[in-house]
C-alpha cells in the first residue's frame, strides 16, 4: 500500500507519518529530505541557491547515502535548511533530477536497514500529486500559518536555537509563498485527497482520522 501525505512545513505530516509507519509497518520516505540535502549542500560549498544550474549539478549526483549523511548535520533541519530547501525545490530541473528517486522507491519500498516493506508512507509538497499519483490513500494536512510558526518557533526554541517568532513566521509565509507559486508542481491537495486542518486539532486526533481511513482501505483489499 502506497500512502502520500502533502501539506506545508509545520503542519504536523512529518509526526503524523512516523506514526503512520510505526502502526502498520511501512517504509517512510521524508521527500523533503533530498531538497534539504541539496539545499545543504549548497550552503556547505558557499554556493547561491539562486544559482539553478549549480543546485542542477548537485541534485543529479546526490545518492541516497550522501542524502543520509547530510542528514546528520546540525543545519539539516534548521531554518537554514528548510529555506534552502524551499529555494531549490522550486527550480523544474532540479525536481525532475530527484524524481525518479523518490518514484523508484514506491516500487520496492525498504526501511532505513534495508529490509523490504509491505507499504510506503511519503511526506513531502506533492508526492500525491507528482511522485506517487497512483498512490492508495492520499491525505493533505494544513493548518494557520500563525499555528505552523508557532509550532516551529518550539521546536527551535527547544533545540536551544536563538530565533525569534517573527522571523519564523515571515519564514513560513515566505516558504508557502514559493511552494504555492513554483511553476514546477506547485503544492496543492490532489482532487482525491482527504484534507486535515490541524490548526485546531492535536496529533493524536489526526492520527485517529488517519487510522479510520486506512483501516477501511486495507478492509476493502481483504475483500
Amino acid at each position: 500500500m502506497i500512502i502520500t501525505i502533502d501539506g506545508p512545513a509545520a503542519a504536523g505530516k512529518g509526526t503524523l507519518a512516523a506514526k503512520l509507519s510505526a502502526k502498520y509497518k511501512y517504509a517512510y520516505f521524508d521527500t523533503g529530505m533530498v531538497y534539504r540535502a541539496v539545499g545543504l549542500e549548497m550552503y556547505l560549498r558557499n554556493l547561491d541557491t539562486a544559482d539553478e544550474k549549480a543546485a542542477l549539478k548537485i541534485a543529479k549526483t546526490l545518492t541516497f547515502e550522501k542524502m543520509m549523511e547530510l542528514s546528520a548535520h546540525p543545519d539539516f533541519r534548521s531554518q537554514i535548511g528548510g529555506r534552502n530547501a524551499s529555494i531549490v525545490s522550486a527550480y523544474p530541473d532540479v525536481r525532475a533530477a530527484l524524481l525518479k528517486m523518490q518514484q523508484d522507491f514506491s516500487e520496492n519500498p525498504v526501511f532505513a536497514d534495508g529490509t523490504p516493506a509491505q507499504g510506503a508512507i511519503y511526506d513531502g509538497r506533492d508526492t500525491g500529486t507528482v511522485v506517487c499519483p497512483e498512490a492508495d490513500i492520499k491525505l493533505f494536512i494544513t493548518a494557520s500559518s500563525e499555528v505552523r510558526a508557532e509550532r516551529r518557533y518550539k521546536e527551535f526554541v527547544a533545540k536551544g536555537m536563538d530565533v525569534a517568532y517573527e522571523e519564523v513566521l515571515a519564514d513560513v509565509k515566505a516558504r508557502d509563498e514559493r511552494d504555492a507559486n513554483r511553476s514546477a508542481a506547485p503544492m496543492k491537495p490532489a482532487e482525491d485527497a482527504v484534507v486535515f486542518d490541524t490548526s485546531t486539532l492535536n496529533i493524536e486526533e489526526v492520527f485517529a482520522k488517519a487510522c479510520e481511513i486506512i483501516d477501511a482501505e486495507i478492509d476493502k483489499e481483504k475483500r
